[in-house]
């Protein structure tokens, strides 16, 4: 493992064999590994930046139009192209005799509204904030017990644990299923089995990192449903940003050119090669200093063969789960005071000794973050 250091300063040494370099940062400022932002990746795209420029004239893609042939017609047809050939090359999802649905980010609309606990956080605040008649929010999907229509959402892995995840609803009546497949993707988990559900959403900020662009995608088997999700992207922003669309399908582009003449799968210019090999040493330095600071236990994930990368791999998740050990009853406010923000566990419907803290973060702030929870001391 190849370890780097910061203005020539040593590096921090823990017991499981991983060391952290001395951080930048002030002692005073405040580590902030709450949000999702998934910067992470940027070291890769910095090193690939002329393959990806992008060039749109002034009098380029003004219509609202993307192809008037396609169901999605504000989709154009370069993003479409490049979505069907990233999951044919990692193998993630069947996209056949589906219909794809083009969104801005992978948010959809849902009648009851569940996911079972320790759930997203947003699920809850995106559905009431339309304080629509037709959906509520209702809850823990584990719990849900009326015999009246729902609609599930089942993430997985799953936000904020990185569990794999299935259906839990027990009801007599039949409901609705939304796969989250945020992060299926080989960076964060094995690629087990091509998935081939009847709503599987995708988003775009995850698989490579550029959240700023907004875009997200569905597989969608009932056409009608298909119809439904498209009205809404139209009423709700009439269609997708086509320099968005441009952009990420450059991307994509990118990514799938280096597969396409694959000689050696471990090369740093295969992005999900360098992506996974990132996440895999920043989750060796993170259980080495959770290892170090005795307040905190982490989830524990299973070792499952990865069809896309050909080997045994544990899960690399894009958050870290923590649970207080006895003595500390809220893991956010422990952490505040350590200057370092997370989540809580109530924004996931769960006990408040259990946090949630970003792996995706910049280098500096995560080196900051290790650091710090080194240090940490039980009160």
């Amino acid at each position: 493992m190849v370890v780097s250091t910061i203005n020539g300063t040593s590096p921090l040494s823990h017991s499981n064999g991983t060391t952290i370099p001395l951080s930048t940062f002030s002692r005073n400022s405040f580590v902030n590994v709450e949000k999702g932002d998934p910067v992470a990746f940027r070291p890769y795209w910095e090193k690939v930046r002329d393959e990806c420029t992008v060039e749109i004239k002034g009098d380029e893609w003004m219509s609202d139009l993307g192809d008037t042939n396609n169901l999605c017609w504000y989709m154009v047809p370069q993003m479409r192209d490049a979505i069907l050939r990233l999951h044919n090359v990692v193998g993630n999802a069947v996209t056949k005799d589906k219909f794809l649905v083009l969104g801005t980010g992978s948010s959809h609309r849902p009648i009851n509204v569940v996911a079972a606990a320790p759930y997203y956080s947003e699920y809850k605040d995106a559905t009431d904030i339309l304080q629509s008649r037709l959906f509520q929010w209702t809850g823990d999907a584990a719990l849900y017990d009326k015999d009246e229509p729902y609609i599930e959402v089942v993430t997985s892995p799953n936000n904020p644990d990185g569990t794999l995840r299935v259906p839990v609803v027990n009801s007599g009546v039949e409901g609705k299923i939304i796969y989250d497949l945020a992060y299926y993707w080989p960076q964060y988990t094995p690629i087990t089995y091509q998935l081939d559900h009847d709503v599987m959403v995708f988003t775009f900020s995850k698989c490579t990192g550029h959240a700023g662009s907004r875009i997200g995608w569905a597989f969608v088997k009932d056409i009608e449903v298909a119809k439904k999700m498209i009205t809404f992207v139209q009423l709700n922003s009439i269609g997708v940003s086509r320099e968005s669309q441009i952009r990420a399908a450059k991307m994509i582009g990118v990514i799938c050119d280096g597969y396409k003449n694959l000689k050696s799968i471990e090369s740093d210019h295969l992005f999900f090669y360098y992506s996974k090999r990132l996440m895999k040493e920043r989750w060796e330095k993170f259980k080495g200093a959770i290892e170090k600071s005795k307040v905190f236990t982490l989830t524990k994930y299973p070792t499952s063969y990865c069809h896309f990368n050909k080997d045994l791999s544990e899960q690399y998740p894009a958050f870290a789960w923590l649970k207080c050990l006895e003595g500390i009853k809220d893991g956010e406010s422990y952490l505040e005071k350590l200057k370092i923000r997370t989540r809580g566990g109530a924004r996931f419907g769960v006990d408040a000794k259990y946090v949630r803290v970003s792996m995706i973060c910049t280098e500096d702030e995560f080196i900051e973050l290790c650091t710090r929870l080194s240090n940490a001391k039980r009160e």
